[in-house]
């Protein structure tokens, strides 16, 4: 019995000894591969692959990630993206992993670093995340990385966002027809590029029906914070204006308007159920096609790195429905220039165009590229403010 129990424990420990030999050659030392085995999901939904033993395995789905800067529920700007990802895994059959609340600090690095481990693509939705997007791009150079709004791209992240000025421009004609005082009140979020553009556009296309509207402008240095756009909202409205629109990703400026019977919109989704009366409209994301498009490519192994920009006429940005109290007249001529934009015969950077200093900054018959709009860093000539330094 002695020499039995001897033969077996030697037995188990042959065993034991063949099988980590084993696991060491099938082991994936490539950090950039899909590492569903290597550590969990950072979402608390989180989807694996498992791994076949076969010679010729079946083609697998890639695994999808989503990083957002809020919750879904803000009505906004990451419910857009929510619905866009239930597009997706509706016309693919994934099932994407989310994490919301991610704020654009170092713990984004870390978040995206953890779905970077077992992900084969991570979508990061908001501008702050350009950095910590690439940082970890060059780290899992065989994950593929998609940052909404940036410009930094690497041979494995690219970009994508939408010429949403297009909708501004035409939220601002809107509003230039329905303002009585001629002054516009504008709630920004941070003032970067992305938000200076769309501001200017809505004040161009204030504007282009109204000579003599001016915009007071708001900073906020907030993405979603409703109590703090609600004050910023309530401080244009008793400088004057009676017309609002905001930048932000919650309908806090809409609701505070109402509240003093005036009008406004709101960004990124139809935000006209909170007061459908005082509804203005205002720009619109249509996410769900481009995460098709992008991960269908990756399906079938076409994807490279772009900076993508979509636009109004392959509907990634639109207008939403106008409001109630909206006149027949105003709508017309919205979607009058609605389809000027589409078909190219209008375009909303063309000049002349003056900045609030006195400066020329687009001649006469000249067309802003779309760099030079992406890197813009000054106000149009009746905007009553200062970009922040």
């Amino acid at each position: 019995m002695k020499r039995r129990g001897q033969a077996v424990i030697f037995s188990f420990a042959l065993m034991f000894l063949l099988a980590v030999v084993l696991a060491g050659c099938g082991g994936n030392n490539n950090s950039g591969t899909n590492a569903a085995t290597e550590a969990p999901s950072a979402s608390n939904a989180g989807t694996t692959t498992e791994a076949t033993a076969t010679a010729e395995p079946a083609a697998e789905k890639p695994t999808v990630a989503f990083v957002y800067i809020g919750p879904p529920g803000d009505g906004g700007y990451t419910y857009q993206h929510d619905q866009g990802r239930l597009y997706m895994e509706q016309e693919l059959g994934i099932k994407a992993d989310t994490v919301e609340n991610v704020p654009e600090s170092a713990d984004a690095e870390r978040i995206i670093t953890e779905l970077a481990q077992n992900h084969d693509i991570v979508f990061t939705t908001s501008f702050g995340y350009m950095d910590y997007t690439l940082s970890v791009a060059q780290k899992f150079p065989n994950v593929k990385f998609l940052h909404a709004s940036g410009y930094k791209t690497a041979e494995n992240m690219g970009t994508y966002f939408g010429k949403n000025y297009q909708a501004s421009y035409l939220s601002g004609i809107a509003a230039g027809k329905m303002t009585t005082k001629n002054h516009l009140g504008y709630v920004g979020a941070f003032p970067i590029s992305e938000v200076i553009y769309n501001l200017n556009a809505f004040t161009l296309g204030a504007q282009s029906v109204n000579p003599d509207i001016k915009v007071d402008v708001v900073w906020t240095n907030t993405w979603y914070d409703p109590a703090t756009e609600r004050q910023a909202a309530i401080s244009l409205l008793d400088k004057g204006a009676d017309v609002l629109l905001a930048y932000q990703d919650s309908p806090a400026t809409l609701q505070a308007a109402a509240e003093r019977g005036a009008f406004a919109g709101g960004n990124d989704s139809d935000m006209g159920k909170y007061a459908p009366d005082n509804y203005l409209t205002n720009p619109v994301w249509n996410w769900g096609p481009y995460y098709v498009k992008a991960v269908q490519s990756v399906m079938d192994g076409t994807w490279t790195s772009e900076q993508y920009s979509g636009d109004m006429a392959d509907g990634m940005v639109d207008l939403a429905p106008f409001g109630n109290k909206v006149p027949d007249d105003v709508k017309t001529l919205v979607e009058d220039a609605k389809a000027k934009i589409i078909s190219g015969e209008l375009d909303v950077f063309t000049g002349p165009i003056s900045d609030n200093q006195g400066n020329i900054q687009v001649q006469e018959g000249q067309t802003l590229t779309l760099e030079e709009i992406l890197s813009m860093n000054w106000l149009a000539k009746g905007i009553e403010g200062t970009i922040p330094k």
